[in-house]
């Protein structure tokens, strides 16, 4: 990564070529109309840009104008020779309003807000790659204190955060404001340690080798959450500066509660120990806490444990065992961004042998079948009149259970394990 200094991309210094004190490039050439079209290349330049702007569009001739012409304002004040990639998948004028002012536009072969991306990211040249909606939300004026300060050496991403800096009235409705975006940023900072004020501000800037460590997968709006949770995961710098969110021009395309429900499913499936193993522990301690008190007929204040609070135990311990379960396959049959930290889900994974497994459940179903058999022979002796200790014989028919389903399931993760050897 480039150090901060008045020579690199965060500095002062203009591009070669171009005299910024005559109105005119070196070569005699006149100027245009924005000083930042002086340092725009194209595709087919031999120039190598420092910095590549992308912009993913679909449907904003309404805002296109100023997002570019903004940007081209950064460039200028940057110095820096710079490309803009249009990522269009528009039916309106966008594309051609976009190349009319020294756009690079790129066609994605298929839809979708991550494809829009990815699609450019193959194609972009710059040293460094700025990305940001182009609907007028995001100020590109704003993007120099982000490429200085991408270009720390202790710094892989910079953000610009929203909610940290000023939201424009009108410009996010109050519930995504004070409800969607702190609650989605907090499962994010919770599942994977981000540490950021605003997950899902959508103005960046990265270095390209910051770039080629992410495994980018998504095609639609988690893109922006993937890019977070996957730089998080490779324990990477993310810094953020605050930044002023605007009103959008043209028709919003994002639907509050299917996007927002489709980040939080994507955080939790790439967060099994959040999904599957805390919920897991937590339900098997509680259900043998409460069989524990059932069985002795424990009376905490005005509430007694006995044979019904035994039952409920019962349930709860054989559901948070078979949740369980559930996070020990999505270990071996899963790549998560954020693998299972937990010790006992680490522990299987690393060291789990079928005769282990099989031979903990068949030491389960000997224990609960022995004290069922007692308990049926009584039964029997007694001319089948009550049967005795119902709590005891419900305590054992829970850890055969739990022995049965220990067998299985160690055949199971045995063939998940064998099958993830050779793949």
């Amino acid at each position: 990564m480039a150090t901060d200094s008045n020579s690199g991309i965060g500095g002062s210094g203009s591009a070669p070529g171009v005299d910024e004190s005559v109105g005119q490039s070196s070569d005699g050439s006149s100027r245009t109309d924005h000083a930042g079209d002086d340092l725009l290349v194209q595709r087919d330049s031999d120039q190598e840009p420092s910095l590549t702007i992308v912009m993913p569009t679909l449907n904003e001739e309404e805002g296109i104008t100023e997002c570019m012409e903004r940007a081209k304002t950064a460039i200028a004040e940057l110095g820096v020779v710079a490309e803009i990639i249009v990522s269009d998948s528009s039916t309106d004028r966008t594309p051609e309003i976009a190349r009319e002012l020294g756009a690079i536009v790129v066609e994605p072969d298929e839809g979708g807000y991550g494809n829009a991306y990815k699609y450019a990211f193959e194609r972009a040249r710059g040293e460094y790659i700025a990305i940001g909606d182009a609907d007028t939300t995001y100020d590109f004026e704003e993007l120099p204190k982000l490429v200085k300060l991408a270009n720390r050496d202790d710094v892989d991403i910079a953000m610009g955060s929203r909610l940290d800096g000023e939201i424009k009235a009108g410009a996010m409705p109050p519930l995504h404001q004070y409800v969607g975006n702190p609650l989605l940023t907090a499962f994010l900072n919770t599942f994977y340690d981000a540490g950021v004020s605003d997950a899902h501000s959508g103005l960046r800037v990265l270095d390209a080798d910051a770039l080629a460590r992410l495994d980018l997968e998504t095609t639609g709006m988690e893109f922006a959450s993937e890019m977070i949770m996957d730089a998080a995961a490779k324990d990477m710098t993310i810094a953020e500066k605050p930044i002023t969110y605007h009103e959008r021009e043209g028709e919003a395309t994002l639907d509050s509660f299917r996007d927002g429900w489709r980040h939080v499913k994507f955080m939790l499936v790439n967060a099994p120990g959040y999904l599957f193993s805390l919920p897991a522990a937590l339900l098997t301690l509680a259900g043998i806490a409460v069989m524990g008190l059932s069985l002795f007929g424990t009376s905490l204040g005005s509430v007694t444990f006995g044979l019904q609070t035994m039952i409920g135990g019962s349930l709860v311990t054989v559901v948070g065992y078979q949740v369980g379960t559930l996070a020990m396959f999505s270990s071996l049959a899963t790549d998560p961004i954020r693998e299972p930290r937990d010790p006992i889900t680490s522990r299987v994974r690393g060291n789990f042998k079928l005769e282990h497994g099989a031979s903990l459940g068949l030491l389960l179903f000997a224990a609960g079948a022995l004290v069922l058999s007692y308990g049926v022979v009584g039964w029997t002796i007694t001319g089948y009149a009550a049967v005795p200790s119902a709590s005891v014989n419900l305590l054992a028919s829970t850890v055969t259970l739990l022995g049965v389903q220990t067998i299985f399931c160690s055949f199971f993760l045995s063939m998940l394990a064998t099958a993830d050897q050779e793949s």
